[in-house]
């Protein structure tokens, strides 16, 4: 197996990229070791001394660093440990694990499922190549509230990619938007 590695615009995290599937669907974000329960492979990638962080993509896997901590003496211990899980067969996800959709609410008004939509054609697919996500948390008196994952969460870019992209892209096609605001942690 060979497997990429790639720079991330957050130093802190770093994206391997195994050359198989690794989401079928969806993506997993885990904060700390206590959350990974329901995957094996982020179990196993929190071993590693210093990752603090998994975030799972559809054909990613992004690994966040302790402050301080030097990827070249990480980056090995992290590509044994993804290789090894695919060596191993055991699921990315447990089979009976319930990961939450982030995207699927019965009700959303029609400029909720704009938001949404928007979101998921232009602006998902752009930071998934930067080894996050970004997530709708809510609209309400014309802010949107989004939730930055992965390499996206504490990313020094973050602010000016909300502020400067989304948020201009999002009052372009949808008036009633007035402000992007990232969620609160």
């Amino acid at each position: 197996m060979f497997i990429q590695t790639q720079d991330t615009p957050n130093p802190a995290t770093l994206k391997f990229i195994p050359g198989v599937p690794v989401m079928a669907q969806g993506t997993a974000d885990f904060a700390d070791s206590d959350s990974a329960n329901q995957s094996p492979l982020a179990r196993r990638l929190f071993q590693v001394d210093g990752v603090t962080a998994v975030f799972l993509g559809a054909d990613f896997v992004a690994v966040t660093k302790a402050e301080g901590l030097d990827w070249f003496a990480l980056k090995p211990g992290i590509l044994a440990g993804i290789m090894e899980h695919y060596a191993s067969g055991m699921p990315v996800i447990e089979k009976d694990a319930e990961l939450a959709d982030p995207h699927a609410e019965d009700g959303d008004s029609d400029t909720v499922q704009q938001i949404k939509q928007l979101l998921d054609s232009r602006v998902r697919p752009a930071v998934a190549m930067d080894g996050g996500d970004i997530v709708f948390q809510g609209f309400d008196d014309g802010i949107v509230t989004l939730q930055m994952r992965g390499a996206c969460q504490g990313c020094p870019s973050s602010t000016a990619t909300l502020k400067m992209g989304i948020e201009n892209m999002l009052r372009h096609y949808i008036p009633e938007v007035r402000e992007v605001r990232a969620a609160e942690l």
